[in-house]
């Protein structure tokens, strides 16, 4: 495919060489690219062909990087990677050291800012803009948020501060759930144009100062603008935060973005720009289900995408089932999800109970809180929630829940290595920060049917309990239906060997029964981090010469600082080897890959505990 002049475009100084005619090509192209680019690699398709004219306008109006750009959640950055000099790295994207799918300091000075978790922009870009005022340097910062990120209470805290801050910070919401409605059409475009220039705002201004001296008129003149604003535009909960609204304006109406955005690099102090856009626009399957192609495998452009139904269950899909039964025999269960109704697997739930279904939107924090309130009448709560999303809610986890012994029972799904998504999305440390709160049950499954029969035993369990697994297929064992429990506390030996005990948590349990047939050790599955099972860990030391822990979970402070803990309360000491994930934050990229690098699959299992127990 020939794009002639996406081909030239090295980075925005090329893209503000473009006559208008030119940039409305230049969108086009790259919507083009992109879709190919993604039907090629996988990644982010929706979101990313909603924002071609606004990437364009930005990097055409402001001076990058020297104004940051700051994108919120960043799942929408391929457009911005590709005319920032990255295209020709596009087809490694969310592979193996490729391309990240979100903004990385480290891969280019132009992403400003790290964001794979939502509502950071407007926080991060205010600090941007106080700390080049401070400097005394005249750049600007842009926060890029969507409609869904603004339901986060960070995105509202950062609102209330920057409208009390005199910084040059705008922040643009990019409206994409609503429709078009008459009021963002050529009228509406009109008044944005007009609010946003330099005569309007003087004008603005200058009649403050004359009829300061004559409240009651002022106070007339500021009740009619609000009016005549409200009428076409919704910005009143914005202005009231001390933020000059503009908008709301079509946000894939080129001409009128950049007019727009040059009026308002010449304002001073903070503005807040509406626009609307379609996910997925300019692919008509993208557009018609945009939830579909928000993250999508490779695909064929002209039939766009068959799924492909796999032969194992995946681990959300098991917790989904499960759900919608454990729901069928206990009406006080309810399901609670901060906006991850697909990705948490609670589809067939909300479709079958929703009465009992909360989509509580980007809100971690809430979700949690919200849970706690509803425990406390008498209502047993199951929030699905990513392992990484959970780390926003930690003070509710141990304030709101725990602390009042609340039977919530945490669901936390993409626990481990997540692989393309990356160390944003990596659930790496929560055993480690769940182990220590009190009050709490911690349970790892090892395969798809230990997953639903620990759900069960954490959901009656009369407390904060939280059962954790990780993203996609498991070992493909058959799963036993009926809604048994296991017992609490009790871990069970898998294998039986000689020297060597493999005290294995989770995913790792199946590497530890491959890694040992070379070495003949024992594997315990432990099935539960908290409470560990003490009477296991006894015999397993007292029967062999060295002991290892395994987890897909950080090292320090993990499962294995727990049996270690557990061995100094027994008065046993052995030699005793940790594997886990390394201190340090593991790249996007194939999850076996990424595994075998960290020295997790069972080759490296082995070879570590050869090395440290030689015979």
């Amino acid at each position: 495919m020939t794009s002639a002049l996406l081909d030239r475009i090295q980075s925005p100084a090329d893209v503000k060489q473009l006559s208008r005619g030119e940039l409305k090509q230049l969108a086009d192209e790259l919507r083009a690219f992109i879709l190919n680019s993604v039907a090629s690699t996988g990644g982010h398709l929706a979101s990313n062909l909603g924002v071609v004219e606004l990437t364009v306008a930005l990097h055409a109006v402001f001076d990058t990087p020297a104004d940051a750009i700051v994108w919120d959640v960043g799942h929408q950055t391929y457009a911005h990677k590709i005319l920032t000099g990255r295209r020709e790295r596009m087809a490694t994207l969310r592979q193996t050291d490729g391309l990240s799918g979100f903004p990385k300091r480290e891969e280019s000075p132009y992403d400003a800012f790290v964001a794979g978790h939502s509502s950071t922009s407007i926080s991060a870009a205010l600090g941007m803009a106080v700390g080049a005022k401070l400097k005394g340097e005249s750049r600007r910062a842009v926060a890029v948020i969507g409609d869904g990120a603004m339901t986060a209470g960070m995105a509202f805290e950062a609102l209330n501060n920057a409208g009390a801050m005199d910084a040059n910070l705008l922040v643009i919401l990019n409206d994409n759930e609503m429709s078009i409605s008459p009021n963002v059409g050529a009228m509406n475009n009109y008044l944005t144009k007009l609010l946003s220039g330099r005569f309007y705002n003087a004008m603005r201004r200058g009649g403050e100062k004359i009829l300061a001296g004559v409240p009651p008129i002022l106070e007339l003149a500021k009740k009619a603008e609000e009016h005549m604003k409200g009428m076409v535009t919704p910005g009143t909960l914005f202005e009231e935060f001390g933020f000059n609204y503009l908008g709301p304006i079509d946000g894939h109406d080129l001409n009128v973005l950049l007019d727009t955005l040059n009026n308002i690099k010449k304002l001073e102090g903070p503005q807040f720009l509406h626009i609307v856009t379609k996910k997925g626009k300019g692919y008509a399957q993208a557009e018609d289900d945009p939830c579909l192609y928000h993250g999508v495998g490779k695909f064929d452009v002209g039939s766009g995408i068959t799924a492909k139904a796999g032969a194992k269950p995946t681990y959300t899909q098991v917790f989904g089932d499960w759900l919608v039964d454990m729901a069928g025999s206990d009406p006080k269960l309810v399901g609670i999800t901060p906006a991850m109704c697909e990705g948490s697997g609670l589809v067939k739930f909300a479709e079958r109970h929703p009465e009992r279904y909360f989509d509580v939107g980007i809100a971690e924090q809430h979700a949690l809180t919200f849970a706690a309130g509803l425990a406390c009448e008498g209502m047993h709560p199951v929030v699905a929630i990513y392992s990484t999303f959970l780390q926003r809610a930690y003070d509710q986890t141990i304030h709101d829940i725990a602390l009042q012994n609340l039977p919530v029972l945490l669901a936390i799904d993409r626990g481990g290595l997540v692989g393309a998504d990356g160390p944003t999305h990596a659930g790496a440390f929560d055993l480690s920060f769940l182990r220590c709160v009190p009050n709490m049950l911690v349970a790892a499954p090892s395969d798809e049917d230990e997953c639903r029969k620990l759900l069960t035993t954490a959901f009656r369990y009369p407390g904060p309990s939280a059962v954790r697994y990780p993203r996609g297929t498991g070992t493909g064992i058959e799963v036993d239906l009926a809604l048994r429990e296991l017992p609490i506390g009790k871990g069970l030996v898998r294998r039986e060997g000689k020297r060597i005990a493999i005290l294995a948590f989770g995913s790792l349990v199946a590497t530890a029964l491959k890694a040992a047939e070379g070495l003949n050790a024992t594997v315990a599955d432990m099935r539960f981090v908290k409470p560990l099972d003490l009477d296991l860990i006894r015999q397993l030391a007292e029967t062999h010469d060295y002991l290892v822990t395994a987890e897909e979970n950080a090292v320090m402070g993990g499962a294995g600082s727990g049996v270690a803990e557990a061995l100094s309360e027994l008065g046993l000491v052995r030699p005793i080897l940790h594997l886990g994930l390394p201190d340090r934050f593991v790249e996007h990229g194939d999850h076996a890959v990424l595994m075998t690098r960290c020295g997790l699959d069972a080759a490296g299992v082995e070879a570590r505990i050869r090395k440290t127990f030689p015979e």
